[in-house]
């Protein structure tokens, strides 16, 4: 949680005002009862009009100011948790953008898309209810018995021993319901992960007729979330009523001891109203601070699994040198007994690999689904580390290469097309973001993907979320052309022709050729 605290620290001016105010507002609300009481004991018992007057006056003064006070602590603790929500969110999500693929695949993206959302969201939460209640609750529980004191010692006795029991039953509450919380929100990852499964896969699932099981998985999970939820929140319900319960008592003694000592002459009937009213500003008080005791325990929960996240290691930093390359006389690519494991498993994906390409050929990688083309690929773009061998790329160990660099040189067509929201112009300038509109053309007239893009609108044409008003055909000359557009000295193109027909792919392929014979180093799978 110490980590994520600096996300805070520009906006120590709120984090400072918020409370203070806080503090204000329950510095008025303790003088309620004492003018409550003036007003009994001298206004009504001496039916003096004017004083009841200026003393109700004086009440609407305090709740007009306390409502102002109030209001301006709202906002400074609502700014405050907004805006830490907001630099915690946007770090996160460019760490997450930063991560290895071997940190991504252990953590799944469920978890990663609720740790973003859900997450961030009830820390957010925490920080608005401590920054208006850590100090106002306490103030008010020991104020209110500091007045009662000063009223009367025997009644006040009372208070000193309601406080105890009522926080010993809050206490007990929440250490049954904190680690209950924590399993809530593992419910929440299952639940999402297997949402997004589904979403992803619904044309399959149509396909084979599956809804009904697939319903049952979402049916088992999601009741089990549920039940989770309903038990934690039957234990976390019981605390109200028991406040309320043992609250109600101490009212009741202090109703019979207050009726005993105004008949005795030792107290006023204004008194005991001002007692009464203190020990109901504790009951709400204590019931304030049991549920910010509550929320602040799931945030720090949800800080903690936000911080996990932070704590994993971005790519290129784990096994690698992050230097430049010193040595690029020999470029190419060479591979010596390289051998690759995925995280967890014992089977290596990929077993004593030898190859050598040089500068301007090309490599062909030919194999059945699972035998390791992607894997291979993914070693060379250093998404993943090779477990052993030796590896070279571009004349330099693939350890000494630094990422960004190293992906600098490299165009990539995964296996799966992806286009992003936006335009035609805006898609291929991630290949390179200097690149003119002529240069474009060229890479879209390469890859015969000029044609339908003129008779759309041009290089101007939307482009909607993953290239869904694209076939895949279109897709998959899109992204050849935003490889092309980098100019690169490696280019890799993974099953990136399984779109195409057959004259269209003849005719890119001898578009391509071009493109080889310029000295360029290849490989197709």
């Amino acid at each position: 949680m110490r980590f994520l605290l600096k996300y805070l620290r520009p906006y120590i001016k709120e984090v400072v005002l918020a409370p203070l105010f806080k503090l204000l507002e329950a510095t008025l609300e303790l003088f309620v009862p004492l003018v409550m009481t003036a007003i009994i004991d001298r206004g009504i018992a001496g039916a003096d009009s004017s004083f009841i007057l200026w003393m109700g006056l004086l009440l609407v003064g305090l709740a007009t100011v306390g409502m102002i006070v109030s209001i301006t602590a709202q906002f400074f603790a609502a700014k405050a948790a907004v805006c830490f929500t907001t630099d915690v969110r946007h770090a996160l999500f460019s760490h997450i953008t930063h991560l290895s693929a071997s940190s991504i695949d252990q953590a799944g993206s469920a978890t990663l898309m609720t740790r973003m959302t859900s997450d961030i969201n009830q820390m957010g939460t925490g920080v608005n209810l401590f920054l208006r209640l850590f100090l106002r609750s306490p103030f008010i529980v020991f104020g209110a018995m500091v007045m009662a004191f000063t009223i009367d010692v025997r009644c006040a006795l009372i208070f000193a021993v309601v406080i105890p029991v009522l926080a010993l039953v809050v206490v007990i509450c929440l250490r049954i319901t904190i680690p209950l919380y924590k399993n809530v929100q593992a419910g929440v990852d299952r639940v999402l992960s297997h949402t997004k499964e589904n979403l992803a896969g619904v044309r399959v699932i149509r396909a084979f007729r599956r809804q009904s099981v697939e319903r049952e998985r979402f049916a088992t999970d999601n009741g089990k979330l549920n039940r989770q939820q309903n038990h934690v929140g039957r234990i976390a319900s019981l605390m109200n009523p028991l406040t309320l319960l043992i609250v109600n008592v101490g009212i009741g003694v202090l109703v019979y001891t207050g009726a005993v000592r105004v008949d005795a002459g030792s107290l006023t009937q204004g008194q005991v109203v001002a007692l009464i009213s203190y020990m109901s500003q504790i009951l709400v008080e204590l019931v304030k601070l049991a549920n910010l005791i509550l929320n602040v325990n799931r945030a720090m929960a949800c800080a903690d699994r936000v911080q996990e996240v932070f704590e994993m290691p971005e790519a290129g930093v784990q096994g690698a040198a992050r230097l430049s390359p010193r040595d690029e006389t020999g470029e190419g690519i060479i591979c010596e007994k390289l051998s690759f494991a995925y995280p967890h498993t014992e089977v290596e994906a990929i077993k004593n690999i030898d190859f050598q390409v040089k500068k301007g050929e090309i490599l062909g990688i030919i194999g059945g689904t699972g035998a390791g083309k992607s894997t291979l690929l993914s070693l060379l773009l250093k998404f993943h580390c090779n477990s052993a061998g030796r590896l070279e790329i571009l004349g330099a160990p693939a350890g000494e290469w630094e990422i960004t660099e190293l992906r600098n040189k490299i165009g990539y067509v995964p296996q799966k097309s992806m286009l992003f929201s936006g335009t035609i112009r805006e898609n291929l300038k991630w290949g390179d973001a200097s690149a003119s509109d002529d240069e474009i053309w060229e890479a879209l007239k390469v890859c015969q993907a000029d044609g339908f893009i003129r008779e759309k609108e041009g290089l101007d044409t939307s482009v909607e979320a993953g290239g869904k008003n694209f076939s895949g055909g279109q897709r998959q000359r899109l992204c050849i052309a935003r490889a092309l557009v980098r100019r690169p000295e490696l280019l890799i193109l993974d099953d990136s022709f399984s779109a195409l027909d057959t004259a269209t792919e003849r005719a890119l392929r001898e578009g391509l050729s071009g493109y080889f014979s310029d000295g360029k180093t290849s490989i197709v799978i």
